[in-house]
């Protein structure tokens, strides 16, 4: 898609010039910290966040399209388009693009998720405004080539390659796909061989020009920055590129939904010749957007998020069983996953399975201490400001709330919220998470005796 694509579907006017709202969604002290929101006509928002104690910012555009967004036959769509608007516009070749930031000494790159796209650039905030026109450029100039196309395919079939002969990276996707079988969610970001190899430039650029309209997108900045110089130069980029839309457009909602993950019981083993068995035991679990979430995030490092996590501590310290050992949570606009992950030596997958099954038993029984309660809710609060000290993770916050969300919360809402967890309400969210009958993902060189084995464990 070009940018006269955009200049074909969207007219900039002085009346729609004059309808940008800003709001001030965090007010910090002294200005450090304070949060605020631009609504520019045709839906596009502007978030900063200003720290004017750094040298540096991070800016980003959050797409809200993610592999969730995608047709079967479509799978991996949304990850090749990251690349893609890497490889030029009408401006800048892909080399252009990359030593632009390289001659700044900065930092850029994307991501691709299950329910969204992130660009972004991180530099001295004297470098804000190139980093700015340069991603902006990228989101609304791109190119989309069939030569692109064909040339970064090889790209992609090798990053898949990549994947795949990484088993613990590769076995958390085959508990997604064990958990939601062949819906999106249940679908690996980055798509297949077959899907890959089937995708064309037609078929991207229209997916393209589906879910890059500005209602959908979300600008973020942190950093030494100020909020209304970013906005000017955001809406400049976008002006020039025709990309601010209809002037009555408004920004899409976050994501909702009622979705019910109805695998119980199920197990998926894939026979590998590696040293290790990389194995996931899991279950349903919360909704982001799910209250409990907090008493979840409680629970889950109590029970495998660190050193004294009881996981770790029965699996890898007393029994010496694996080398990782930890538990997780993701969570999704309608539904989530909780899930513990170990790697061990393939004779002693029974064990360590018996072990993971007891202590989620026991948990969801009995319940945890106090004690440990109050350390996990100690090192969650501890963990949740020491992930915050740099202007990449503040502009991650930012973006992805106000594109999941639609608000946002400060760091010292957060850790109330955290500190308010009570210990009734961490028994009650174990009891229901931890409860339900869980499936199981294992990639290893199991025998056949161990492999029907492995339904024992969840039955």
């Amino acid at each position: 898609m070009t940018s006269r694509s955009f200049r074909a579907t969207a007219r900039v006017s002085s009346e729609t010039r004059a309808v940008a709202r800003t709001q001030t969604l965090l007010k910090g002290k002294d200005g450090i910290g304070t949060v605020r929101r631009t609504t520019l006509p045709g839906g596009l928002r502007v978030v900063t966040e200003t720290l004017p104690s750094v040298r540096s910012a991070t800016f980003g555009i959050w797409a809200h399209v993610g592999s969730r967004d995608e047709t079967p036959a479509l799978n991996g769509a949304t990850h090749y388009l990251e690349h893609l608007l890497f490889k030029g516009t009408e401006k800048r070749t892909a080399l252009d693009i990359s030593s632009a930031i390289d001659a700044v000494g900065g930092e850029m790159n994307a991501f691709t998720a299950k329910e969204y796209t992130c660009y972004y650039a991180r530099v001295l905030d004297t470098d804000l405004p190139l980093a700015i026109d340069v991603v902006c450029d990228m989101l609304t100039g791109s190119l989309i080539r069939q030569e692109d196309v064909d040339a970064e395919r090889g790209v992609i079939l090798e990053e898949i390659a990549m994947t795949e002969d990484d088993p613990g990276d590769c076995v958390h996707d085959l508990f997604a796909q064990t958990m939601f079988g062949d819906s999106p969610l249940g679908r690996p970001v980055l798509g297949t061989v077959d899907t890959v190899n089937a995708l064309s430039a037609d078929r991207i650029r229209r997916f393209y020009q589906k879910h890059y309209d500005p209602t959908h997108l979300v600008v973020a900045a942190a950093g030494n920055v100020d909020h209304h110089k970013v906005v000017r130069q955001v809406r400049a980029a976008f002006e020039r590129a025709g990309a601010l839309g209809r002037a009555d457009a408004v920004p899409a909602a976050p994501r909702d939904g009622s979705r019910t993950i109805r695998a119980a019981g199920r197990v998926e083993h894939i026979g590998r010749r590696t040293e290790q068995a990389h194995l996931v035991l899991g279950m349903p679990g919360l909704s982001r957007t799910d209250d409990r979430r907090w008493a979840l995030s409680v629970l889950n490092t109590a029970l495998g998020g660190g050193m004294s996590s009881r996981l770790f501590q029965e699996v890898r310290e007393k029994r010496g069983l694996a080398y990782s050992v930890y538990s997780y949570t993701s969570g999704f606009a309608d539904c989530g996953l909780f899930g513990v992950y170990a790697g061990c030596r393939p004779s002693q997958v029974g064990d360590v399975l018996k072990i993971c099954r007891d202590e989620l038993d026991q948990v969801a029984e009995h319940g945890l201490s106090d004690d440990e309660i109050a350390r996990a809710i100690g090192q969650l609060s501890g963990s949740t400001v020491l992930g915050l000290e740099d202007t990449g993770a503040l502009m991650n916050r930012i973006g992805k709330s106000e594109l999941c969300w639609g608000e946002q919360m400060s760091v010292d809402d957060m850790l109330a919220r955290i500190g308010a967890v009570t210990p009734d309400e961490v028994r009650a969210v174990a009891r229901d998470v931890l409860g339900r009958r869980p499936s199981l993902s294992v990639i290893g060189p199991l025998k056949d005796k161990q492999t029907a084995a492995l339904h024992a464990t969840v039955g």
